[in-house]
């Protein structure tokens, strides 16, 4: 391998590391832990392929056991949490940021075992908020589960009620053949909007899916990549279930 592959890996250790201890720092722990874990790795592949420079083997062992040692602590503190039933993270999207796309939001929570996924939002009317749909989707086939079945609860468009159950059936019809069923219903009186997965997680988006802006144009950057895309404002409250058993 290469020196500057090496020190490719080395950085991409390094950045993602300190994003960890910045997650950390501010109390994102499931975010936190995810980082840590990938930043490890990176840097267990560095010190794989740093194998006749012992100086440097050293250091990465050391500074691979610190942050092994700080992810467990962090992994026993959410478990804990989780199983005492006071589970409770806050994020706050600003106004116009960007690095907020589904991946970025919804991946901590996403594990192996997520199978069933539960969508309320009240706006999965129009064009734009038809697509966040379809793009939520998609996340969850690249994501590493084995999602099966979706269930959306969402209100009907008055005004276009054709164009939103074409729509709907067209995604209803995509996903079937990726092998997941969409179970579609719709509410007059839904207006909470709410995320479930059936591994235990629930995120609760003050804008539901639809916290995106809309790009400058069809050329412009963001239009195609969400994590480039500016956001409005919004809160982001992630609950497990045994804290919500409480209230």
């Amino acid at each position: 391998m290469s020196q500057n592959h090496v020190s490719g890996m080395e950085s991409s250790a390094i950045s993602v590391l300190k994003r960890a201890v910045e997650l950390d720092h501010s109390g994102r722990f499931q975010e936190s832990l995810v980082c840590y874990q990938e930043g490890i790795q990176l840097l267990i592949d560095v010190l794989k392929a740093s194998v006749k420079d012992e100086s440097k083997r050293g250091h990465y062992r050391e500074r691979i056991k610190g942050y092994m040692d700080r992810a467990e602590q962090i992994k026993s503190h959410v478990n804990q949490l989780k199983e005492d039933g006071k589970y409770h993270e806050q994020i706050r999207i600003s106004e116009d940021a960007t690095g907020h796309s589904y991946e970025s939001l919804f991946k901590p929570y996403m594990s192996s075992f997520l199978t069933e996924v539960w969508v309320e939002d009240p706006y999965i009317r129009h064009i734009h908020q038809l697509y966040n749909f379809l793009r939520f989707c998609e996340m969850l086939l690249k994501a590493p589960c084995k999602v099966k079945k979706v269930h959306l609860l969402t209100s009907q468009d008055e005004a276009d009620s054709g164009q939103q159950r074409g729509a709907l059936s067209e995604i209803k019809e995509s996903l079937s053949a990726q092998g997941v069923t969409l179970d579609l219903q719709y509410s007059s009186t839904i207006h909470d909007r709410e995320i479930r997965f059936d591994n235990g997680w629930i995120i609760k988006i003050g804008r539901g899916l639809d916290y995106f802006k809309r790009p400058k144009g069809r050329f412009s950057i963001g239009y195609c990549d969400y994590d480039l895309r500016q956001c409005h404002e919004t809160s982001v409250d992630i609950f497990h279930t045994k804290h919500t058993k409480t209230l």
